[in-house]
């Protein structure tokens, strides 16, 4: 058998002005990812809060729509029930005018209520992101 050749490497002296910009580099690159993975940690944070606050609205808002509905879908079987309940077509007309007139001014507070309860989420829903943003903006400057 024959033996391999050693073959050594010259020693090289790395001056020292190379190993500091080496040192820099790496302390920098360190210190970069380190902000990016406080940002990526933040940023899911936020997603997952986001999510959340989502979700309740969501569930909240349904919610209150069902009983808006449950309202008006017995508004109407009580209306059936009195406009089979007249004897005249004077007392049909006025059961319907008052069940028509009450009907309206029930839709106008219930859309008004749902409007309300659909701006409240939408703002709850956000403001994580928005003060989110405005803190990652501020912490890359």
């Amino acid at each position: 058998m024959t033996e391999m050749p050693k073959f050594e490497m010259p020693k090289v002296e790395v001056p020292e002005m190379v190993r500091e910009f080496a040192e820099k580099g790496v302390k920098q690159a360190k210190e970069g990812y380190d902000k990016m993975k406080a940002a990526a940690e933040e940023t899911t944070d936020l997603l997952e809060n986001t999510y959340t606050a989502a979700s309740k609205g969501a569930t909240e808002f349904n919610m209150k729509a069902l009983d808006a509905l449950r309202a008006n879908v017995n508004a109407s079987f009580d209306f059936t029930a009195a406009i089979f309940g007249t004897k005249t077509l004077a007392e049909a007309a006025e059961i319907s005018t008052a069940h028509f007139r009450a009907q309206f001014e029930t839709l106008t507070a219930q859309t008004k209520e749902l409007s309300a309860l659909a701006q409240k989420i939408a703002t709850e829903t956000s403001e994580p992101i928005k003060t989110g943003v405005s803190k990652n903006f501020k912490f890359s400057a």
